[in-house]
């Protein structure tokens, strides 16, 4: 089969086998997705989107605005030609040399200095949290401050420390994100969610 052909049949498997819910159309292509990279159906529960979450992202993609990731691996799950047709970047300053620098120095983390670097280029773009509570965290906290205006967040970080916790403050703002109520989640989970928007940017 053709990569095309099971990417159909995997979709049509998920349709096939997903419990009722509740989510609009555009939502469904998100969770789908998510369902599709994980074979994990448990996102249907879990998944929650603020009522203008998909807007703001899809805008942020036809508006060729900024990418920021917080790891390498989310930046290397996104797919580039739906959102570079609009000349979005994709950027991560996880390795970046100040960063590491400045996480040294003060003894945070990467994650959660790299946020502060990517302040200046994330205005108006999306922001995609994978692996780090302390980088949603901290996003959160500038966010309140005024000083971080991401379209959107996505907050998808995996852990036992932290990863629920920080994902239910984000949960519990009236700022555009999506997210999930649950340890669950990852750099490829939070990346699906970008190639979602991505095809939703080409297509709507």
């Amino acid at each position: 089969m053709k990569p095309e052909e099971i990417e159909t049949l995997s979709f049509k498997i998920i349709d096939q086998e997903a419990s009722p819910h509740n989510f609009s159309s555009d939502e469904w292509r998100i969770v789908q997705r998510m369902i599709h990279t994980s074979a994990d159906f448990e996102y249907i529960k879990t998944v929650r989107f603020h009522p203008k979450a998909i807007t703001a992202g899809v805008n942020a993609i036809r508006r060729g605005k900024t990418i920021i990731t917080d790891t390498n691996m989310a930046k290397a799950g996104i797919r580039k030609q739906e959102v570079q047709r609009f000349g979005s970047t994709i950027k991560c300053y996880i390795n970046d040399p100040e960063v590491i620098k400045i996480s040294i120095r003060t003894g945070k983390t990467r994650a959660e200095v790299a946020v502060d670097a990517a302040i200046p280029e994330v205005t108006e773009g999306i922001y995609v949290i994978g692996n780090a509570p302390t980088a949603l965290f901290r996003l959160i906290e500038r966010v309140k401050e005024d000083k971080a205006k991401p379209a959107l967040i996505i907050g998808l970080p995996v852990g036992f420390v932290n990863a629920a916790e920080s994902k239910a403050a984000l949960i519990g703002m009236d700022y555009p994100y999506i997210s999930n109520a649950s340890r669950k989640g990852g750099s490829n989970i939070a990346a699906s969610v970008v190639n979602a928007l991505g095809k939703m940017a080409v297509t709507v």
